[in-house]
């Protein structure tokens, strides 16, 4: 969602509040996405502090299904955002290292911006619990759930040559 701040940059210490809603419903990190389960309204505060110069407040709530990292099961996470951010809107030409690219013009891309949020405080690893026993290797099934069965030793690799002659040579 766009947001024009010409308004707000029309006059000094001119302050606009509004409650939007992200269009976007899901969130993509590159190398997977997640599906965006709640979002709350996004309250969007702009004031105008000098000559092109915006501070910007966000506050919202949003979850996401994130898969767990050993089960796969749907793990719902939240993420309280709270952004206040000074825009100068005044440089012409932008600093490379300067992540503002939800600035477009004179408009804010609010999608952009909560989603580079998001990102950065998404967790490397999710688990549906502490004790989770993941899935099984042999047979996929959710050991959280179900004992397969299955022979569940791991055997170092390394070792399969020694293992292929002691099951050769083993007594009948």
């Amino acid at each position: 969602m766009l947001i024009d701040l010409s308004r707000v940059l029309s006059e000094n210490a001119r302050i606009e509040e509004l409650t939007v809603e992200i269009e976007t419903d899901h969130i993509d990190t590159g190398h997977s996405s997640y599906r965006i389960n709640h979002k709350s309204p996004f309250v969007l505060k702009l004031t105008n502090i000098g000559i092109r110069k915006i501070l910007m407040e966000v506050q919202a709530d949003i979850s996401l299904a994130i898969p767990c990292d050993r089960c796969l099961e749907e793990v719902i996470t939240k993420f309280q955002v709270n952004i206040s951010k000074e825009i100068d809107l005044s440089e012409t030409e932008p600093d490379p290292l300067d992540e503002k690219d939800f600035i477009v013009g004179e408009s804010l891309d609010l999608d952009r911006l909560i989603h580079e949020e998001i990102l950065a405080d998404v967790p490397m690893k999710v688990l549906c619990k502490p004790d989770c026993l993941g899935i099984c290797k042999k047979c996929g099934a959710n050991r959280n759930f179900t004992d397969c069965g299955c022979d569940s030793a791991a055997l170092d690799p390394r070792m399969s040559k020694i293992l292929d002659v002691f099951n050769e040579y083993k007594e009948v």
